[in-house]
């Protein structure tokens, strides 16, 4: 979830610590000093891996056993739109994997404009990091690619988690170019508060701190998506919005735990989705947010990561 600007009327496109750690020991009067490099979601370092002849960008840090987390963006999002207070609190107890997929913005290749393919696309990235169980969790867009990963994959899944999300034909996702357009004109900052938050005083002051830690990583940061890309994930977007008599079904073979998160106001993806999800799983738990809207999970971090953690770790 990110701004968007309006690129020309027939095309829409999505725009969404350096910690020096003194240890000191004596020994025969000698005081030692190390400089310890403490990895976060401020400092972590871009890397590459080749996926099927592309050099996809990613990012990982945190504890280095147990299953890790892969986490799949938002329409528009890519590796720098994550709010640190998720991701650095999911990596106090787990390895955290952020990547651009295909196409995305550091990442080489060619944006698939289905949820499929990018969920294709995203399996095939975890097979190339030589991962062979891993733990998933999709915002919005990224919940379509992860229902389609488990779908598709289900032993290399463990567990997932789905935020701000609907299944095919989510109810009110068809309305999304006219939300677009109600953020013409708006800043960053303000097409972000409208289109994850709510309008209350708590709500919006929640979204502008939010908004501030997402811009704390000043180096390295992502490219910005190309306009080929954001249509294309705009189209797969559309794509998945029209109405599937057995969208439902499809939600039933998901035999996976599923956590499914979401904020009672959200403007576009209606929290009624996250209901029927949560009907059609055999293993699904729901946790909704009060006056919270598209970034709930942004907007009550803490609460988030303590139930993610306790749902990963069950």
């Amino acid at each position: 979830m990110k701004a968007f600007r309006t690129i020309s009327a027939a095309s829409i496109l999505c725009v969404t610590l350096f910690t020096v750690v003194t240890v000191s020991c004596t020994e025969e009067s000698e005081v030692i000093t190390q400089e310890v490099q403490v990895l976060n979601h401020r400092n972590a370092k871009t890397k590459f891996v080749k996926v099927k002849g592309n050099d996809f960008a990613y990012r990982t840090w945190g504890k280095e056993d147990g299953i890790p987390l892969v986490l799949l963006p938002g329409l528009g999002g890519s590796m720098d739109d994550w709010d640190p207070a998720v991701t650095d609190g999911l990596a106090q107890k787990y390895k955290i994997i952020i990547f651009d997929n295909q196409g995305v913005a550091a990442s080489q290749g060619t944006t698939p404009n289905t949820v499929q393919a990018m969920a294709d696309d995203a399996i095939d990235f975890i097979k190339a990091l030589n991962l062979t169980k891993v733990n998933i969790m999709g915002f919005s867009m990224g919940g379509f690619v992860a229902q389609r990963v488990v779908l598709t994959q289900p032993t290399l899944i463990n567990k997932v988690i789905l935020t701000g999300t609907g299944p095919k034909g989510a109810i009110g996702l068809s309305n999304l170019p006219n939300i677009i357009a109600g953020t013409a004109g708006l800043s960053a900052e303000e097409s972000f508060l409208k289109f994850g938050f709510t309008q209350s005083a708590a709500s919006i002051a929640a979204g502008k701190a939010s908004y501030a830690r997402i811009q704390l990583r000043t180096t390295d940061r992502d490219l910005p998506l190309s306009d080929a890309t954001s249509n294309s994930q705009f189209t797969a977007v559309l794509s998945w919005a029209q109405p599937d008599a057995n969208s439902l079904e499809d939600i039933k073979m998901i035999k996976n735990p599923v956590l499914i998160v979401h904020g009672e106001n959200d403007l576009p993806v209606s929290v009624q989705n996250a209901q029927n999800m949560k009907q059609n799983l055999e293993h699904g738990e729901l946790l909704v947010f009060p006056d919270s809207g598209h970034a709930s999970f942004f907007q009550n971090h803490d609460a988030f990561v303590a139930k993610a953690v306790a749902f990963l770790g069950e």
